[in-house]
């Protein structure tokens, strides 16, 4: 059974170890805690164990900004994105909520349209040869 629900200090060892099979290292360790701290980390639980987590900010014009989606290899696409996605929509603090991914992750890409994101832009030159799409939601 998976459930969602806000991350809580407890959490950050196992959000981290998840972050590190991800991306290699535990650099981000020092900005997931933070944003424990400020409530704008959630969860994903598969049988109580934490599988995924979504983080957002609110300092992209004052809108909701979803800046990282992340879901263990093993747990990959089974709808945890979506549940964080849609649980974070649902008590965004603002009516607008943007994300971004890179042209190449098209995975990324299925997962926001699944969720009723559009498109909204384009920015070059984050990744060189690989530019970031940005995605709106409009919250219900």
């Amino acid at each position: 059974m998976k459930t969602v629900d806000r991350a809580k200090i407890d959490d950050l060892d196992k959000i981290v170890d998840i972050d590190t099979e991800v991306i290699g290292n535990s650099n981000r360790r020092d900005y997931i805690e933070h944003s424990i701290e400020r409530g704008h980390c959630i969860i994903v639980k598969n049988n109580y164990d934490i599988v995924g987590f979504l983080i957002y900010d609110t300092n992209f014009f004052e809108c909701a900004f979803i800046t990282m989606v992340i879901i263990s290899p093993s747990n990959r696409r089974n709808g945890c994105a979506s549940l964080l996605i849609e649980y974070m929509v649902s008590s965004s603090p603002t009516t607008k909520v943007f994300s971004s991914t890179n042209r190449s992750n098209i995975s990324m890409q299925r997962v926001f349209e699944m969720n009723g994101f559009i498109q909204s832009g384009i920015v070059e030159n984050l990744d060189e040869g690989d530019p970031e799409i940005i995605y709106f939601k409009s919250k219900s």
